[in-house]
């Protein structure tokens, strides 16, 4: 076990992908007219590509695509502190091709937006980390 300059220990790629397969719901980062914004989303893995459904009109359709984003996820005990985080950079990408988006279509994806979510974007990991913040780690206040 690694641990990092916080005493943090720091997760393997194969730990955190497990770890991101136990949540429905993340946080993905990108750019708005050159601004960051943060948007939840409801995911599925497939494979290591994290698949995000949305409506064509909606920002993360509009802004996100062709570009490299940050996609975020934790759980953590907030009376205890103990718990993990983990981050996955890479380039959003639309699916376009229609017998993929059928694929991605059986894998039974939920939106939990009102809005129609008729697009599928991919994203590719480029960079995976993940920290644990350990039961028994010693807070600072």
């Amino acid at each position: 076990m690694s641990v990092d300059a916080s005493g943090l220990e720091m997760l393997s790629e194969p730990e955190a992908l497990a770890l991101l397969a136990t949540v429905p719901l993340g946080r993905i980062v990108y750019s708005d007219r050159a601004l960051p914004f943060v948007a939840p989303v409801s995911f599925i893995l497939d494979g290591p590509d994290i698949v995000i459904r949305t409506g064509r009109r909606s920002n993360l359709a509009t802004h996100g695509p062709g570009n490299v984003v940050a996609f975020q996820v934790d759980d953590i005990a907030m009376p205890t502190g103990f718990g993990w985080s983990v981050v996955v950079t890479g380039r959003l990408q639309l699916v376009h091709d229609a017998t993929e988006i059928s694929r991605l279509s059986a894998l039974n994806l939920q939106s939990w937006a009102p809005a129609e979510s008729d697009r599928y974007l991919q994203l590719r990991p480029e960079l995976i980390t993940g920290r644990r913040i350990p039961a028994d780690a010693q807070r600072v206040d």
